[in-house]
């Protein structure tokens, strides 16, 4: 949604929805729940879409949350994520749900993450706090890390983690993790991130330890919980290790609990500018029985709302 003199405010849209009313009060929450179910009717609806909120609101076009709430609901897909607390209020005034939440550390999240004793008794305190703000909003999913390779972030000369031992720390605090998780029906979801895209925070992520899907895969079947899965980034899966519909089928939905979704190369649009064809990658969801979300990561290098348009059409199959 494009940037206007003046953001259309909620006041605004109660406003517009006066004549729908018929003379009754009605919520802003019921008016967008309405606009957003008459959107999703007009398509197949088999895939459950999302906004990732900081590609918007913290990059690309600096969009406030309530822009962000309008564009979903322009879009009629059912919420946004990587957000907390703070922002869940919002978002249920327009009628949207949080699909995954962040966990409670402090951005950049992903540098301190489970493999490191250094950090982990601070991730799963974070962690097992925002799994209980999850459960009473109804929020299903909360991303978790394994972090970077280094044993001191500050002080990468300490040393490195090896695989070995950053495996067997990651297990070790899911497990924990997983007790919580299971005990207020929230899913932990382990993300894969790549090590390739150099210089670009966003893009790449080279001291990340769990840059081999295969690997986070193995931690996540070792954990043995039904509420601890991967987060199956699409983006970053193709660049560390491709064959994506390949390993969709393999891990199934025993292993996948949530999807992003990008462009490759450069994380953009998914048009014909890239490699990767979408359709077909929801349609392998789809046959695995995934009933889980699928959140639009992608950095906008044009229009933002066509691209999303596009976006949700590509995968709505």
């Amino acid at each position: 949604m494009p940037k206007s003199d003046k953001p259309i405010t909620r006041r605004d849209m109660l406003k517009s929805g006066a004549a729908l009313a018929a003379g009754l009060s009605l919520s802003g929450s019921f008016l967008s729940s309405c606009q957003n179910q008459a959107n999703r009717n007009s398509r197949n609806g088999r895939i459950k879409q999302l906004l990732v909120s900081w590609t918007y609101m913290n990059f690309a076009e600096h969009w406030s949350l309530d822009e962000l709430c309008q564009a979903a609901v322009e879009l009629g897909i059912d919420g946004i994520e990587l957000v907390g607390p703070d922002e869940w209020p919002t978002m249920q005034e327009y009628g949207l749900v949080c699909g995954m939440s962040v966990n409670g550390m402090p951005d950049p999240p992903y540098e301190k993450g489970l493999n490191n004793p250094r950090y982990r008794d601070e991730v799963i305190a974070q962690t097992k706090t925002r799994i209980e703000e999850c459960a009473a909003a109804g929020v299903p999913n909360v991303i978790a890390f394994t972090g970077y390779r280094y044993r001191d972030n500050d002080n990468p000369d300490e040393g490195i983690i090896s695989l070995e031992e950053g495996a067997d720390n990651t297990v070790e605090g899911l497990k924990e993790l997983a007790l919580h998780a299971e005990e207020h029906n929230v899913t932990v979801c382990l993300e894969h991130l790549n090590s390739r895209v150099e210089g670009d925070d966003f893009r790449g992520h080279p001291p990340y330890q769990g840059d081999d899907i295969d690997y986070c895969a193995d931690i996540v079947r070792r954990v043995g919980s039904s509420h601890v899965k991967l987060l199956f980034d699409i983006y970053h899966v193709q660049i560390m290790n491709g064959d994506i519909i390949a390993r969709i089928k393999e891990y199934g939905t025993d292993l996948i609990g949530h999807i992003h979704t990008a462009g490759v190369p450069n994380r953009r649009e998914l048009d014909d500018k890239q490699e990767l064809f979408y359709p077909p990658i929801m349609e392998a969801l789809l046959e695995i029985g995934y009933e889980g979300y699928v959140g639009h990561e992608f950095i906008a290098t044009r229009d933002p709302m066509e691209g999303l348009r596009e976006a949700v059409e590509l995968c709505d199959v």
